[in-house]
């Protein structure tokens, strides 16, 4: 069976040439990252410019995702060689910007005295150095160094984010976030979002250019995960900062909990950071991250994500080849039937979210497809779809039959790239439910996904006899129609 979890694979020097980029996505990238933490915006409109070329010239459906920086507390910075913070010593943190060594740690954070409580950890980097907080006085704190070690240049400093109080989205967010929608990406990820109206803010200025991505990735946005789910049309579990901020040992629950909730209620979810970091430098990876990769298929991730394996690494095309076969191997051992009843249960007994007229139309709709498909030993189930709602529903049941969705609408097409199981096809506007049922089979059959003899399941709304719409449109197709006039089984002559 072909690949179903996505792969999403970060661009820098290693992969941001056309050619790179092309052996990238004939390995099994489906989306691109780019992360506007480095470089310049004419540098990241260029890099989009080049994976458009490729995709186009390896004709293939790839989305692209910006990911936007976010509020980052640094340090003063270190002096060159870098300076030994030794364990157990007792160490200054001052606000400001003035440089830091091995007695003394600047912070460029204005209210740093007043956020820091006694007890409380602070840590730089990624983690490695972390400190506690011994005492605060009116010029300084003074900090226990828990873990060690060399710390050069200007690291991030990481500081409880209850009490943090710089803004997300930042001011230079919502320029980027402007550029980049109007630039064309699928995606645009929003950095440590805590509650749901950060993620609005960002929506506010992109309008429906660009879906949104919350990054979750500090304990205040698991506590308010169901509004930013809601507020969100994807989500990533960053691993990474929500490792720092929660206690180590929950983050592969939490990951579970993310992914659970998000595929209940169909928005997709990334896992990130650190999937296969040891292939940064080496030709294989450690077999805890092959681990890592296959658990994270097993919770049912929709798409993995690659961070400087494939920016920086010795061998991006090598690292995206073997995170396809860790992927497609778990899936092959995945329980994506217990899933699927699991989730059925959950939709019958009213215990999904809530959701509108048109959202319930759908679910049902699905669901009930999901069990025909299965009933009738359908080889595919073909979602002709304007919005893209139809598909990213019927993929919540993790379908054993192959998925495609068609739409008219190119950067929709493109955006399904992220959603687990689904092959994006771009198609044309009919005048029937009949003429939409018809060109979908053989859009699919041409294509090769399906064959003759097999059985297939389409669902197609039925459009307006006045006017000429888009395959699926949602709002007329599902409020108020029969099941029949939306879902067809088919046998392919």
């Amino acid at each position: 069976m072909t690949r179903r979890t996505k792969i999403v694979a970060t661009i820098g020097p290693a992969s941001d040439t056309l050619v790179a980029l092309q052996d990238l996505m004939r390995a099994g990238v489906d989306v691109v990252r780019l992360n506007l933490s480095h470089g310049t915006i004419d540098e990241h409109l260029a890099r989009l410019a080049t994976v458009r070329a490729a995709a186009e010239a390896v004709g293939k459906e790839v989305a692209v995702l910006a990911d936007l920086p976010g509020p980052k507390v640094r340090s003063g910075r270190f002096p060159e060689g870098g300076s030994m913070l030794v364990v157990g010593k007792e160490i200054q943190l001052r606000a400001g910007d003035k440089p830091s060594d091995e007695n003394c740690i600047y912070v460029q954070y204005e209210t740093l005295l007043e956020d820091l409580i006694i007890g409380g950890h602070v840590m730089l980097g990624d983690g490695a150095i972390s400190m506690s907080v011994q005492s605060v006085g009116d010029e300084f704190a003074l900090a226990r160094i828990e873990t060690g070690g060399l710390v050069n240049g200007q690291p991030g400093v990481h500081l409880p984010s209850e009490k943090l109080r710089l803004t997300t989205p930042t001011e230079e967010d919502l320029v980027l976030a402007e550029e980049m929608a109007s630039a064309g990406v699928e995606f645009m990820a929003v950095s440590f979002v805590r509650q749901a109206v950060d993620v609005q803010r960002v929506r506010d200025v992109v309008g429906t250019r660009a879906r949104l991505v919350a990054k979750i990735e500090t304990s205040t946005s698991i506590a308010n995960l169901t509004e930013i789910v809601a507020a969100s049309d994807a989500v990533m579990v960053a691993r990474g900062d929500l490792g720092i901020d929660c206690p180590i040992e929950d983050v592969p629950h939490l990951q579970k909990k993310i992914i659970r909730h998000c595929v209940e209620v169909g928005v997709p979810v990334i896992t990130a950071t650190q999937m296969l970091e040891s292939m940064i430098t080496s030709s294989a990876p450690t077999r805890a991250e092959v681990s890592d990769v296959a658990n994270a298929v097993f919770d049912g991730t929709d798409a993995v994500m690659l961070s400087g394996e494939t920016a920086i690494g010795r061998d991006p095309v090598a690292v995206v080849a073997t995170m396809a076969k860790i992927a497609e191997r778990a899936e092959s051992e995945a329980s994506y039937r217990q899933w699927a009843n699991r989730l059925g249960r959950v939709q019958l007994d009213g215990r999904s979210e809530p959701m509108e007229h048109g959202d319930r139309v759908t679910a049902a709709l699905t669901h009930a497809a999901s069990q025909a498909a299965r009933d009738s030993g359908a080889t595919a189930i073909l979602c002709c779809t304007q919005s893209g709602r139809t598909a990213r529903a019927m993929a919540r049941f993790r379908p054993d039959a192959a998925m495609v969705a068609l739409s008219p609408d190119a950067a929709m097409v493109r955006s399904l790239a992220m959603t687990w199981g689904v092959t994006p096809m771009q198609v044309g506007t009919y005048e029937s439910t009949d003429e939409m049922v018809w060109f979908a089979v053989e859009t699919a059959l041409r294509a090769g996904i399906i064959h003759h003899g097999e059985t297939v399941l389409v669902l197609a709304g039925s459009p307006n006899k006045n006017q000429q719409l888009p395959v699926g449109d949602a709002k007329r197709s599902w409020v108020g129609r029969a099941a029949s006039d939306v879902m067809r089984i088919v046998h392919v002559d």
